[in-house]
């Protein structure tokens, strides 16, 4: 008796290698398809990365992603033949996604409209391990089951090449199986409203209509981010780099010295201070003075605003960890280890501070600033694709290895951000980090006053939404 696995292979092999024959035929309605995929993928993936296609048809998504190395691994014999030859820079392999004959690790993991055709979808997770380190993206996407009879019809029609059975799919499936299998979702996303070409039509719906409620629900296919599940072990405890930017802050200097706990294998304080007014500088050089077997160092900055502030102090940081700690103590320096744990754990690979969660000291923050708040927490969740309560707190910790590759992205979005909040948001979505949200209590100030300008900054904070949602969203 047949195996029905290998009959269902076969079937899908005779398939696709008369497709790949008549491809130049009869190129059909799902070019401009295939080409909104591929724009999709170059806004989730870097390029220089070592990635890996499975399901790689004729190499075209692979190759339009630039990576350092690319390998693709299709089912057709005749699919790989002719990406070889459109390609010969990449590397291409007959194989069966189910059993990838492949070693390597790779960054990004890619199986665009795999799913549909696998016998066995969860097999195929299982054997993602092998080629997945710790930091890899898995990248998924799939047709709704919304568009099972349209896409039929239009099939039968002859407006599409024929199509052959079809897993259909949701995104709970999929992430149940992934979960089963160690993977867990860092985002999904619902794309592409008009399958068809038109360019005033197509951008309409595709770019802007598709990111919105209700017309997103109506989406053609779901595109699913997905890491490793992080695995709970002894690991070599880290340096921990605590930058502190300072303006106007001298009141609160020797409070983060005796407060700020020791972390990892050990602490470091990192002092940025900006061209204050009263002696915050001369006030920190006298606590270094007076704590010589504390590891803490000063630097004055040259720019302003409290963005370039972290990034010298991140420049000059020798830490596997990253965080910040704002000078006026409104985080308590003591909740810090919980930042630390939540990271080298790898529940999250950027720890977001929450100020939103808890109840306030009086006068902590204003309310009109909470508004603001959370006007901006539902605006950073819609754009980012995760949950976003607080965009404004400023604590947040990374990954050294994360931040430098920010730092590389940066002109994705331009050097746009004076508070430094969203230059680390907008890096950490663009890399498909994992982002988790740690709740703290919000102090009261005790020593001076906020920095904050809240119309001048509020309406800075709008322009640089709408700037990120023409590079985040609507793309």
């Amino acid at each position: 008796m047949n195996n029905p696995f290998e009959t269902y292979t076969q079937r899908r092999i005779e398939y696709y290698d008369a497709l790949a024959l008549r491809a130049d035929l009869r190129p059909g309605l799902g070019t401009y398809y295939r080409r909104r995929v591929v724009e999709i993928y170059r806004q989730l993936v870097s390029e220089g990365l070592r990635v890996i296609e499975l399901g790689s048809a004729q190499g075209d998504l692979l190759a339009a992603l630039k990576p350092s190395y690319g390998l693709g691994i299709d089912l057709s014999w005749e699919m790989v033949n002719r990406a070889r030859d459109s390609y010969p820079h990449l590397h291409f392999m007959q194989g069966d996604a189910h059993f990838p004959d492949v070693e390597e690790k790779f960054d990004v993991i890619i199986l665009s409209d795999l799913l549909h055709d696998l016998w066995d979808v969860e097999a195929a997770f299982n054997r993602l391990s092998k080629i997945a380190a710790a930091h890899t993206r898995i990248i998924i996407n799939v047709y709704s089951r919304l568009w099972e009879l349209p896409l039929k019809a239009a099939s039968l029609l002859g407006l599409t090449n024929p199509r052959i059975e079809q897993n259909w799919l949701t995104v709970e499936d999929i992430a149940n199986m992934l979960y089963l299998q160690g993977f867990e979702v860092v985002s999904a996303r619902k794309e592409i409203l008009w399958p068809l070409p038109g360019s005033l039509l197509s951008g309409l719906l595709n770019r802007g209509l598709v990111k919105t409620w209700p017309f997103s629900e109506l989406a053609l296919s779901n595109f699913i981010v997905c890491r490793p599940m992080p695995q709970v072990s002894p690991a070599e405890a880290s340096v921990v780099s605590i930058v502190v930017p300072a303006r106007n802050e001298a009141g609160n200097i020797a409070a983060i010295f005796d407060r700020t706990p020791q972390m990892g294998k050990f602490s470091e304080l990192i002092f940025v201070e900006g061209h204050s007014s009263d002696n915050t500088y001369e006030v920190i050089e006298d606590e270094i003075r007076k704590r010589p077997g504390t590891r803490a160092r000063l630097y004055r900055q040259s720019g302003s605003g409290k963005g370039d502030a972290v990034r010298l102090g991140f420049e000059k940081a020798q830490g596997d960890v990253l965080m910040i700690l704002d000078a006026d103590m409104t985080v308590a320096p003591e909740d810090l280890p919980r930042f630390y744990n939540a990271l080298w754990s790898g529940k999250g690979e950027f720890i977001n501070g929450v100020r939103l969660v808890y109840s306030m000291e009086d006068n902590a923050m204003r309310f009109l600033n909470q508004i603001g708040n959370k006007f901006f927490s539902l605006a950073f969740s819609w754009l980012l694709g995760q949950p976003i309560k607080d965009t404004l707190c400023g604590t947040k910790v990374i990954k050294k290895a994360d931040y430098e590759k920010i730092a590389l992205n940066r002109p994705y979005f331009g050097d746009f951000d004076p508070f430094g909040d969203f230059d680390l948001l907008f890096g950490a979505a663009r890399l498909n980090l994992k982002i988790v949200e740690m709740p703290i209590r919000y102090r009261q100030r005790l020593y001076g006053t906020t920095n904050i300008q809240r119309w001048r900054h509020g309406w800075l904070l709008l322009k640089m939404v709408l700037f990120a949602a023409n590079r985040i969203k609507f793309v």
